[in-house]
């Protein structure tokens, strides 16, 4: 681990999937078979070295992403295992912003499902090459076609299967490497060397891989043209300009439970997923070591030994003791302890290169905060967090607690940037908001297990928003004397409805002078605290359009703090005539049930408001898809038991 791989060697790489696909556990082959670690830990065990969290371990899920380091091939492998569960979806937008390449599992029961279409949608916007390994396939009803069918029918994917199932009766015994020409069989469950023998037969499989090689390289169209036989070496290269470039995704079979085609999956983790010098230059810099000092410090987290900042390093070095700049706060801070993660295990090391992943011990940075050389500052792209779609509210038990709490939710928060600390303006009440149930359930389970502060909570609260279906146009003085200089400003607005997801869109038409730009930006500032006081029973105002038409001002007593009041007041006035109408979460909701429940789950989500979006057949089971209000999901869990006698699962993202 101590030796420095070339950054042409060096792959940066996510595992992403819908919940219980085998993430975690494919984390952890990967860990046995490279060498970093000699025995193996299951989830069900709560052994795993990347879910050493202990909420992880009690509840057998994964809720925050993990990074571990090995080596195979000769190359450098910086690994992160992402959480499944939607509600923890910062997680894995995170490490999508700072990773190369991803691994993406799928059940090979289950195929494609919700989760996996969220992660997919994230990775696609990130631009992230990816493989995908499809997992589980000794378990009965797993279907390896039907799986690429799925990715190629419900995510568009180009998929190209390269490695394929090998079974004989209904064992999975090993898998066929299509571009190799090779068989792997392992013996027995448990780990073991792979017996390799050359391909005899030309699988009918292979004319797809040859089909989208040649379209790459000219040299393989004719070769196959030629019916000469095309080099592996060569194979592999097409393949990799093609994962690179996202023109095709690789599928991979295997069971990781069960040390299925592990090796193959790392052989083409090497070979097909770009390194930092294939994903190119970032903000003007170049991935070496010799260019000036640039990385991202995308997740902080707090423990016992104080805050520990996971980074990306882009370009340049950084070594212990260097002085850097955090470039959003503009702050000077000096580097202590420099570490390499296998989960909850830190390696020291002296120095960290481009193309790198590790962490700083006891640097003050805020997640998504950029730290560059002082002599040539650069801003990166900062993290985006989701809104919140659900809050409670929280009380501290005893006294002791309340002084604790405000430390430690502000841990939490800078922790994980999709919490957020709210107050109820009508009862004082502190309200957290989070992504979900589940979400705000973990977060006060690890306030009392990380920062041993206990609370109470009151009903889950969905996020409402509100917004407007009309434009409206108002003309609004705020005038106020009370002896002395007073208050004047006068404002003509219009407001309207924008696009979803612009938020506010701010236009100024002021035109010859009629206000200056500070009365102006107090017109702005009074429409964002009016929108955030809300509308409709006080929900947030969003997505809407507030054009500023004219305006006038006194020349004693106008100020930029009549304006915020003119724009405050004004825009009220105007959106209260303009059809308000509140928004509400709505969920994706998928059911898997047996067939004669169909009829009761589909009556269950019309009376919950949803409504069924399509039914689909896997094997044995039924499949139904729809969009449900949020507010209508609380206790889904219990009633989808009670409907289906326990049969029947369900996710929602």
């Amino acid at each position: 681990m101590t030796r420095r791989r070339d950054i042409e060697r060096i792959r940066n790489i996510g595992i992403i999937a819908h919940v219980d696909a085998g993430k975690t556990t494919l984390t952890e082959r990967i860990l046995f078979h490279t060498g970093r670690i000699h025995s193996i830990g299951e989830v069900h065990d709560g052994t795993t070295r990347t879910d050493s969290h202990p909420v992880s371990k009690k509840r057998g899920i994964t809720i925050v992403a993990a990074a571990v380091t090995c080596d195979w091939e000769d190359h450098r492998i910086h690994l992160i295992d992402t959480p499944g569960h939607v509600d923890f979806t910062i997680e894995v937008e995170r490490s999508l912003r700072v990773l190369d390449g991803a691994v993406v599992v799928l059940d090979g029961v289950a195929g494609v499902e919700p989760q996996t279409e969220t992660v997919w949608r994230q990775a696609e916007r990130h631009r992230v090459p990816r493989l995908v390994f499809v997992n589980k396939l000794d378990r009965t009803g797993a279907d390896f076609d039907r799986c690429v069918r799925e990715l190629e029918g419900r995510l568009g994917a180009r998929a190209v299967p390269i490695v394929v199932p090998w079974f004989e009766g209904e064992e999975l015994v090993g898998v066929i490497d299509l571009v190799g020409q090779r068989t792997l069989r392992w013996e027995g469950e448990g780990p073991s060397t792979p017996v390799i023998d050359k391909l005899s037969d030309n699988l009918s499989a292979r004319e797809r891989v040859l089909e989208v090689c040649a379209d790459e390289d000219p040299s393989i169209l004719e070769a196959v043209l030629a019916g000469r036989d095309v080099p592996a070496a060569t194979l592999w290269s097409a393949l990799r300009r093609a994962t690179v470039r996202g023109r095709v995704i690789p599928v991979l079979a295997g069971s990781a439970y069960k040390h299925r085609g592990v090796e193959p999956l790392l052989d083409a983790v090497v070979a097909l997923l770009p390194s930092p010098v294939d994903r190119g230059e970032v903000a003007g810099r170049a991935p070496s070591a010799k260019a000036p000092f640039a990385a991202l410090a995308f997740k902080v987290v707090f423990d016992e030994h104080g805050q520990l900042s996971f980074v990306r390093v882009y370009s340049g070095a950084i070594e212990k003791g260097d002085t850097v700049l955090a470039a959003r706060g503009q702050r000077k801070l000096r580097v202590g302890r420099l570490v390499q993660l296998v989960a909850d295990e830190r390696i020291e090391v002296d120095r960290l290169e481009a193309g790198e992943l590790g962490a700083i011990i006891g640097m003050p940075l805020a997640g998504g905060e950029t730290i560059c050389a002082p002599d040539a500052p650069v801003v990166l792209e900062a993290i985006t967090a989701p809104d919140a779609v659900m809050r409670v509210a929280i009380e501290p038990k005893t006294s002791a607690d309340r002084d604790k709490l405000g430390v430690a939710l502000g841990r939490m928060v800078a922790a994980d940037p999709s919490l957020r600390l709210e107050t109820d303006h009508d009862t004082g009440q502190s309200l957290l908001a989070g992504m979900g149930q589940l979400h705000l359930d973990i977060a006060v389970e690890r306030l009392a297990l990380e920062h041993r502060v206990n609370v109470t909570t009151g009903k889950p609260l969905v996020a409402y928003r509100t917004t407007l279906n009309r434009t409206a146009r108002v003309e609004y003085r705020h005038i106020k004397q009370s002896g002395g200089p007073g208050q004047w400003a006068h404002v003509v607005l219009e407001v309207g409805p924008a696009e979803r997801g612009a938020g506010l869109v701010f236009e100024d038409r002021i035109r010859g002078g009629a206000l200056s730009r500070e009365y102006i930006k107090g017109v702005e500032s009074g429409v964002r605290t009016a929108m955030a006081d809300g509308l409709l029973g006080g929900h947030p105002v969003v997505d809407v359009r507030v054009v500023l038409v004219d305006g006038q001002m006194h020349a004693n007593d106008s100020s930029e703090l009549a304006f915020h009041h003119a724009g405050l007041f004004g825009f009220r006035e105007a959106a209260a005539q303009a059809e308000p109408v509140k928004l509400e979460p709505v969920m994706s909701l998928e059911v898997t049930c047996p067939e004669p429940h169909v009829g009761t789950v589909v009556g269950d989500v019309a009376r919950r408001r949803g409504q069924v979006t399509e039914l689909d057949a896997r094997g044995e089971d039924r499949i139904v898809r729809a969009e449900v209000p949020l507010a209508e999901t609380f206790g889904y869990a219990n009633a989808l038991g009670a409907m289906t006698h326990g049969r029947g699962r369900f996710t929602l993202e």
